[in-house]
């Protein structure tokens, strides 16, 4: 119950919604903040291997390396990139506390190099394998013995989920909330929000980070929801989504969703291997870039570092730099009273199993006016009326490994012009499903984590 009062309330008796933006823009004046471009040569700690590709000294933290893609899935058969290599299993942790009868989540104002805004809501502790082991010889991040100690009973939510499949290969990050019962000391970057407050801020543009929406993502409020629960607590839209969470048997069954991905993995193949960086097609590794011919997709950065309340001051290291902003939508649907979201099989050249559940639609910008490569049902989404606008929401990327990346998260309701026939790669879900396939690992992608973690219940 705790957790749906927490659903329910922006009440906070530590800080009110006005008082986290607040707090935000503060930190945002406070904290000194330097970022700036460098040669790769120039980056301390960073060597460019003979391969070309971007390595640390300590051969930890992550590198930029070169790989060939080969599918027979979609419109381009082949291509080249630079990818991030990051095999270590990081930490996504939120501490949780009860308090009258309310569940209270401990978040971090944290400051990523890549930031549009610089500070932005993160979990209790997001660090890589390298940061909480002290590679870079710093301060072990706060609140992290929480976690490596968290008992069984702790446990709200364990998982490990994926990153990026188009930037990262195959990483994934242990998604944890623990709740605790003993007195926390609060430091100067955290504060104490409810879930519902959390969600309110992810209507505002860039404040929430995307680490923070991917473990929210993963809680099933339907569990939470006993007899003695009062419906009423919620909006309209809340009893719609409880609604659908609820329904496991949708449009089509779970098996059924099962055997279309199934057969979608074994008709379909992905093949990646690694190239040297100086080889890659259509690619240019310069002094202070790693750079498509057409400027296309994006670019490798270097840049230098100054943060000055990280567990380290001052460091450098390579960002992926987009070249334009991203669309990522759903399209939701009343079918036989219950609402389903429209997913989409994804292929992304990083991902772990070769198909992920993704957004409707889920692409840059500049491929929706693309003749040959517009993603279905992107004009659907950029046409939709205001009325059928469920969100919409600009939204960063994880900033520690990506510069200024934006999309615009949407979801929009299908009107009766909607078709009823759809591409192979799609099917009809409920809420209840998509939790379902959520509850394991590599099967919804964080587009689609992102988005779901958005939707308000009052």
């Amino acid at each position: 119950m705790s957790l749906i009062n927490s659903l329910t309330s922006v009440l906070n008796p530590f800080n009110t919604t006005d008082e986290i933006l607040q707090w935000i823009k503060d930190r945002n004046a406070e904290v000194f903040v330097d970022i700036q471009q460098k040669p790769f040569d120039l980056l301390e700690g960073w060597f460019v291997d003979s391969d070309g590709s971007l390595r640390h000294t300590s051969g930890k933290f992550f590198s930029i390396e070169g790989i060939h893609v080969e599918t027979d899935y979609g419109q381009i058969p082949s291509w080249d990139q630079p990818i991030i290599n990051q095999p270590e299993v990081g930490y996504l942790g939120i501490l949780t506390k009860e308090v009258n009868g309310v569940l209270y989540f401990l978040m971090q104002a944290k400051i990523e190099p890549g930031n549009v805004n610089c500070v932005q809501i993160s979990p209790t502790l997001q660090a890589t394998k390298s940061n909480y082991s002290r590679v870079h010889k710093g301060k072990k991040p706060a609140y992290l013995d929480y976690f490596i100690n968290a008992t069984p009973e702790q446990i709200i939510l364990d998982q490990l989920q994926s990153e990026q499949g188009a930037r990262f290969l195959k990483k994934r990050n242990r998604n944890i909330i623990i709740k605790v019962e003993d007195d926390i000391e609060l430091l100067e970057d955290f504060r104490w929000m409810t879930l519902a407050q959390i969600k309110e801020l992810m209507h505002y543009d860039n404040i929430v980070n995307m680490d923070t929406r991917t473990v929210i993502s993963g809680l099933k409020y339907i569990d939470f929801i006993t007899p003695l629960t009062k419906m009423s607590r919620f909006s309209n839209l809340g009893r719609i989504m409880l609604n659908s969470a609820r329904m496991k048997e949708g449009n089509y069954s779970i098996n059924k969703h099962l055997s279309w991905l199934s057969h979608l993995k074994s008709l379909y193949s992905l093949s990646v291997v690694q190239k040297p960086i100086k080889d890659l097609y259509l690619w240019h590794l310069k002094p202070d870039e790693i750079v498509r011919d057409d400027q296309q997709f994006f670019r490798v950065i270097g840049v230098s570092v100054t943060i000055s309340n990280r567990e380290i001051c001052s460091w450098s290291q390579p960002l992926v730099q987009p070249m334009q902003q991203g669309l990522c939508a759903f399209i939701i649907k009343e079918i036989n009273g219950i609402y389903h979201f429209l997913v989409q099989a994804k292929l992304e050249c990083g991902n772990m199993d070769i198909f992920e559940l993704a957004p409707t639609v889920q692409c840059l910008t500049g491929n929706v006016y693309s003749s040959v490569k517009k993603p279905s049902f992107a004009d659907y989404v950029l046409n939709a009326t205001d009325e059928k606008i469920v969100y919409d929401t600009m939204q960063s990327e994880e900033g520690g490994r990506f510069y200024h990346e934006q999309n615009r998260n949407m979801i929009v309701e299908a009107g009766d012009d909607f078709p009823d026939e759809l591409p192979e790669r799609y099917t009809w879900m409920t809420l209840g499903q998509i939790n379902e396939f959520m509850r394991y690992n590599n099967f919804l992608n964080i587009q689609a984590r992102s988005i779901l973690a958005a939707i308000k219940y009052i």
